[in-house]
């Protein structure tokens, strides 16, 4: 795969959890699936394409090899998804974009606890536009200075990122009290909701406790436009991130007694239930301005 020259921007997203790393292996893929399902409807949404187990030889870039905490990765679950978006992005946008380009391709390599996802627009931007993100889940407090292994111009780079799922602010557009961890406990685990600090002292204290490091990492190549489009690539991360784990962490009495052959049966509910959303009802979840 060629990507568009080096990464301009890389950011390392550092999100504390109340949660053990096996224990969120579950959460997260539970709350994948229950998160698609909240983002698809009304002709936009989220295709699933392909979910299926991979070797060392399904994909995977021998020149990009699967690599943080000291480990390489070689076999896990693969996921090829579509998101159609034309009815989320502002309406000038719909009226200036062709055919084609709001549509954006999702390929991920999940070989727990690494992971890796490449999002990218082939039939438009093609080789001019990727995000790789490379996730690693590790049981500490998110101070492992570089867990991915970064070297050179990449690790001079890198920018870190806290995420406080307790206490960094979530827009009023967001916002759920059932999806606030301050108010949000698990009967099942026996733990409260977590402390309203704006310190984030609660991540020296929890336990169990756990880090997701998310490696962003933009490649885009469009004269003029660079700058603007990958800060607003970054702050969709953001977003994103910090909205997930709060479900992830409130959602946990739903998959707490959970297998990962439980989580398989989900997938394959969910991927119907998407394509029947997809077709029918009203455009759902986070949407920009219009």
């Amino acid at each position: 795969m060629a990507f568009a020259g080096e990464p301009h921007s890389i950011k390392e997203f550092r999100i504390v959890l109340p949660l053990e790393v096996e224990q969120y292996k579950i959460g997260q893929l539970w709350s994948v699936a229950q998160a698609s399902k909240n983002e698809t409807g009304g002709g936009d949404g989220i295709e699933v394409v392909d979910n299926s187990p991979f070797g060392e030889d399904f994909g995977v870039q021998p020149d990009m090899p699967m690599v943080a905490g000291g480990k390489r990765y070689t076999s896990g679950q693969y996921t090829h998804k579509i998101y159609h978006i034309s009815k989320k992005v502002p309406a000038f946008i719909r009226l200036l974009a062709p055919t084609g380009s709001l549509e954006v391709v999702e390929k991920a390599w999940n070989a727990y606890p690494y992971c890796r996802t490449i999002v990218s627009n082939p039939d438009y931007m093609k080789e001019k536009f990727y995000i790789v993100i490379e996730s690693f889940h590790a049981p500490d407090r998110g101070k492992t200075e570089n867990i991915h292994g970064l070297t050179g111009r990449d690790l001079e780079k890198r920018e870190i990122v806290d995420i406080d799922v307790a206490n960094s602010r979530v827009s009023q557009k967001d916002y759920k009290p059932e999806w606030d961890p301050c108010l949000v406990g698990s009967e099942k685990a026996g733990r409260g909701p977590l402390p309203k600090d704006n310190n984030g002292n609660w991540k020296n204290e929890v336990k169990p406790v756990m880090c997701c490091y998310k490696l962003v990492k933009v490649f885009f190549k469009w004269w003029g436009l660079q700058n603007k489009v990958e800060k607003t690539i970054m702050n969709a991360e953001f977003r994103i991130f910090l909205n997930f784990h709060r479900q992830v962490v409130c959602w946990l009495d739903n998959y707490y007694d959970m297998t990962i052959e439980d989580i398989r049966a989900i997938e394959d509910k969910t991927k119907q239930e998407l394509d029947k959303q997809r077709r029918e009802g009203d455009v759902r979840g986070m949407k920009e301005d219009q």
